[in-house]
C-alpha cells in the first residue's frame, strides 16, 4: 500500500485519503492479508507494517511535485517481485512510474480525472489499472484504464453518535475553498434563519487567501468560524450539529465528509453534484437539492430525519468490509489478467 509523503495514516484531523486507507489497510489485515504501508515520518496507526522512505513527513512541502517523486522512486527501489503479489498506489502521479515494477500495480484516483490531472493519467502505463471511488468519478473521464469502482468507506465502530435529532447549528465541514461553496452555506443559513459553523481547513496559503477574500467580509454573529480542526473536535462539532451542509460548486468525486456525517446521526444537505446520489438517501439520511434557492427550506426540514437511520446507512453500505472485498475482487482480477497464466507464486511477506 503506497500513501502519499504527506500526511500519517490515519491523519490526525485533515486528511480523507489517509483515514479511507487506514480503514482499507486494518480490514485487509483482518481478513488474513499480509499488507505493508509505504510512507513517510515515523508514526503510523494501522495494523500493517510500515516502510518510510523519509523520517519526516513532507506536509509542509504540500503542492511540489518532487518530495512525492523522491517517496515513489525510493518505494520502487524497495519492492521486487518476490516481495509482494500487489501494489495498491494512493499517489497522485503514482500511475505514471508504476510501470517499471515488475510487480502488477493498481492506482485509486482520490481526485477529479479531468484537465491537468486527466492528462496525467490519460499516460499510465498499460500495465497499470485504475480504481474509481465512485460511479461520478468515473463518468467523467470514461476512456481512462478503469480497472473497478470501489466506494470509500468508514470504520464507524467507536464513532459516537446521537440517538435524537440535534436542534444545534448548521455545520458546514470542509478545506477553504470556492469548490466547497462556504459563501453559499453562509447565504443559505441566513435565508432559513439558522446559525451556522464554518470548520474549515484554512492552513495553505490559497486557503487563508480565499478565507480573508471572500468569507472574512460575509461573518456576522450568527457564523461561528472554527479553524483547523482536529479529528475529535470535527466529530464533536458533527454530533451536535442539526445537519451538515455540502453546497459543493464541482463534481465531488467522493466527500467522506457526508459519510463521518451519517455515521455521527447527523443528516446531509447537499446540492447534486458529483457522487452526492451515491452517498446520500434522499429523505432518509439527507435532503439534496437541485439548487442553492432550496438549501434553506431543505435545512430546516433536515431535523426530522431519523439519525439511526443516517448511522445504519454508513454502516450497512459503507462499511471498511466492505470496502476491502471490493479492492479483494479488484486485486484478483488485475493479477489473473496482468500475469501470463493467471498464476503467481506466493510472495514473500513481511518486509520490513
Amino acid at each position: 500500500m503506497v500513501v502519499p509523503p504527506w500526511l500519517s495514516v490515519p491523519p490526525p484531523g485533515y486528511g480523507g485519503l489517509e483515514q479511507t486507507v487506514a480503514g482499507l489497510v486494518d480490514a485487509l489485515v483482518a481478513g488474513g492479508h499480509a499488507v505493508t504501508v509505504f510512507g513517510a515520518g515515523e508514526h503510523h496507526g494501522t495494523d500493517a507494517s510500515f516502510v518510510s522512505t523519509i523520517p519526516d513527513l513532507q506536509y509542509d512541502r504540500l503542492g511540489e511535485s518532487l518530495p512525492e517523486l523522491a517517496h515513489l522512486a525510493r518505494v520502487n527501489h524497495l519492492i521486487g517481485p518476490s516481495d509482494f503479489d500487489v501494489i495498491h498506489d494512493h499517489t497522485t502521479i503514482g500511475p505514471l512510474l508504476a510501470g517499471r515494477r515488475a510487480v502488477p500495480t493498481v492506482a485509486t484516483v482520490h481526485g477529479n480525472p479531468v484537465g491537468e490531472y486527466g492528462t496525467v493519467l490519460s499516460d499510465t502505463d498499460q500495465g497499470v489499472g485504475l480504481v474509481a471511488i465512485s460511479h461520478a468519478q468515473r463518468r467523467l473521464n470514461p476512456r481512462l484504464p478503469w480497472v473497478g469502482t470501489v466506494h470509500n468507506a468508514l470504520d464507524t465502530p467507536g464513532i459516537p453518535h446521537k440517538r435524537i435529532p440535534a436542534p444545534g447549528p448548521v455545520l458546514w465541514l470542509a478545506r477553504f475553498s470556492p469548490d466547497k461553496g462556504p459563501d453559499t452555506a453562509i447565504r443559505a443559513c441566513r435565508a432559513a434563519g439558522l446559525p451556522l459553523v464554518l470548520a474549515g481547513k484554512c492552513n495553505e496559503p490559497a486557503e487563508r487567501r480565499y478565507f480573508d477574500e471572500v468569507v472574512r467580509p460575509m461573518l456576522d454573529d450568527d457564523v461561528t468560524v472554527v479553524l483547523d480542526a482536529d479529528r475529535r473536535a470535527a466529530l464533536r462539532l458533527l454530533i451536535d450539529a442539526r445537519c451538515l451542509v455540502m453546497p459543493i460548486q464541482w463534481e465531488e468525486p467522493f466527500g467522506m465528509v457526508m459519510l463521518e456525517a451519517m455515521a455521527t446521526g447527523t443528516p446531509v444537505v447537499a446540492l447534486d453534484r458529483g457522487a452526492v446520489p451515491e452517498l446520500v438517501r434522499p429523505g432518509v439520511t439527507g435532503l439534496i437539492c437541485e439548487r442553492a434557492d432550496e438549501l434553506p427550506g431543505a435545512l430546516a426540514a433536515a431535523i426530522d430525519l431519523d439519525p439511526a437511520a443516517c448511522v445504519a446507512h454508513v454502516a450497512e453500505r459503507f462499511s471498511t468490509a466492505r470496502m476491502a472485498a471490493g479492492y479483494e475482487e479488484v486485486y484478483r482480477r488485475f493479477i489473473a489478467a496482468a500475469v501470463p497464466g493467471g498464476v503467481r507464486e506466493p510472495a514473500r511477506v513481511g518486509l520490513r
